[in-house]
């Protein structure tokens, strides 16, 4: 198997406090990896270890099959990023940043400026300069930047913020597109689960810097739970009222207002009628799956870390 992006007990130190301890990560060619974690997990240190922008503590970084040194320049070059909140030279427009990036780069297919600008909806826009564009069309121009050259890799962190519902979506099919029909491989992380749920193939979780979960989304969906969900008024008074007419029943409150009931004995119409019956209000009442959400909140808190 084809990895791109390794990492080998990658360890970060800051003033004698790991924030990266010893993350062993693969990154497979040709796949869009979700990195999701919380604030303050280390998701962005390892974007900034694995791009050469700090040196790790320990541990190492290997890219192509090379391991990233001081002199990776060529490595470097096969790669687009966007590590935290872009920055352009705000008194420029667009297409000259982008264009003193082609100069920074060795890149010198200038007709690739308006193909990035168009593939990231920011076309007719040649004599306004970056100060005035909103954080979303900073955002949009970042990644186009990131794009411009055809990089084999992409490291974006957190590319969606700014957007609106509108703009995550065209970002959304726009890495999609590039990862189906040009074969570019995506670390991506983001706060939005949904959003790598829809793109990703693989996901990585950190937390408190540890790696603590390497998996296909394949199988999450193939290990997902089925449940019904029930909203109504009084959780507690239905939970009463299943432990009183059911035996065994497996449900969870998960709060004053949403049950969750993971029975296959029982179906929605049956709980409807005990409900009902126990004059208990529903306000709805649906069967659903766990989502990469549920997947992630559980791993995070504990449910699924093996030491």
């Amino acid at each position: 198997m084809s990895y791109i992006l390794q990492t080998y007990n990658l360890t970060k130190v800051y003033d004698d406090k790991e924030v990266v301890s010893n993350v062993n990560m693969k990154v497979k060619s040709g796949e869009i990896y979700g990195f999701l974690g919380p604030n303050g997990a280390g998701k962005t240190t390892v974007m900034k270890l694995a791009t050469n922008l700090i040196k790790p503590t320990g541990g190492e970084v290997e890219l192509f099959g090379e391991k990233l040194t001081n002199k990776s320049y060529e490595i470097l070059k096969r790669m687009g990023t966007i590590i935290e909140y872009p920055v352009f030279y705000e008194k420029l427009t667009a297409k000259q940043n982008l264009d003193l990036h082609c100069d920074y780069m060795g890149f010198h297919n200038k007709k690739a400026i308006d193909e990035a600008l168009e593939l990231v909806n920011l076309k007719g826009i040649d004599n306004k300069v970056v100060k005035n564009f909103s954080l979303g069309m900073k955002q949009r121009l970042g990644i186009a930047r990131a794009i411009l050259t055809r990089p084999e890799l992409l490291i974006l962190d957190e590319p969606i913020n700014g957007l609106d519902p509108v703009g995550i979506k065209e970002l959304r099919d726009l890495f999609k597109m590039l990862c189906k029909e040009y074969g570019t491989t995506m670390l991506i992380s983001s706060h939005i689960l949904s959003e790598i749920e829809q793109i990703a193939d693989t996901i990585g979780v950190i937390s408190d810097g540890r790696l603590i979960e390497e998996v296909t989304m394949d199988t999450i969906r193939n290990n997902n739970t089925e449940f019904i969900e029930v909203a109504c008024t009084d959780c507690k008074k239905a939970a009463r009222a299943l432990d009183n007419q059911l035996n065994n029943m497996n449900f969870k409150v998960m709060n004053d207002n949403i049950l969750r009931v993971y029975d296959s004995r029982i179906t929605q119409k049956e709980l409807t009628k005990i409900l009902v019956m126990n004059d208990i209000e529903i306000e709805s009442i649906n069967k659903k799956y766990n989502s990469l959400e549920d997947y992630f909140l559980n791993l995070i808190n504990g449910g699924l870390i093996n030491d």
